[in-house]
């Protein structure tokens, strides 16, 4: 916006929190670029699968990182996601692609490399960056941080849509289950952990609208950029 400070807008949370429907829909607001860290990350685990390589690996995925190139491209209000220049912006919200992202986060090496490449998008300002470590160690620096939760069934009923848009059927409660071991595991990973920053605003979007949580997070965002 004319005039106004163009900030870094750091959002983390959970899975299914709302991060990335909120973050896209305050981009638009701000007129800001948004930038989806999960979905980075969502591309690496994809490179494992299709290499066949066990997501737990570590040893045989660290050589993939050196050869590997992830890009983002804004295109009508969302992220195109290019994995060695091959869009597979639908091909990375697969549940087993979830997992295996989840479980390539934790190896240190890759974070190194997401990271270099997350900050290098952010150095100007004028972004919104949700994933799980924006906060803490991307952006320690930014001038809004908001941490998103909600609860698990709430969170699990929004994947469950999400999934059969797709075509994908899930039984709710499968899908508590999956949530609440990604909690865990992302939780306690040495590597850059899921957690709040002391400064964060804390955003329970259990029985928020998109519209109230973009809303909220609009606003606080106007007071930093003033």
């Amino acid at each position: 916006m004319p005039g106004l400070k163009k900030i870094i807008i750091a959002i983390d949370g959970p899975a299914a929190s709302g991060k990335s429907t909120t973050a896209k829909a305050v981009a638009r607001a701000l007129g800001y670029l948004h930038m989806d860290s999960g979905a980075m990350y969502r591309a690496m685990g994809l490179k494992a699968l299709q290499a066949g390589i066990d997501p737990l690996d570590a040893v045989r995925i660290r050589p993939l990182i050196g050869v590997t190139s992830i890009k983002l491209q804004p295109s009508d209000g969302f992220n195109v996601v290019f994995l060695d220049n091959i869009d597979v912006t639908n091909q990375i919200r697969t549940p087993a692609v979830s997992n295996a992202a989840s479980v390539v986060s934790s190896i240190p090496e890759v974070r190194v490399f997401m990271v270099n490449e997350q900050r290098a998008l952010g150095a100007t300002g004028g972004i919104v960056m949700d994933g799980r470590d924006i906060g803490t160690v991307v952006f320690p620096n930014a001038e809004l941080k908001v941490f998103m939760i909600a609860d698990p069934r709430e969170r699990a009923r929004r994947r469950q849509k999400e999934l059969a848009e797709k075509g994908i059927k899930i039984d709710e409660d499968v899908l508590v289950a999956e949530l609440l071991e990604r909690d865990n595991r992302d939780s306690t990973r040495s590597a850059s952990p899921l957690r709040k920053a002391d400064d964060a605003v804390v955003l329970d979007t259990t029985a928020l609208t998109i519209q109230q949580q973009v809303d909220a997070i609009v606003l606080r965002a106007m007071e930093r950029m003033k």
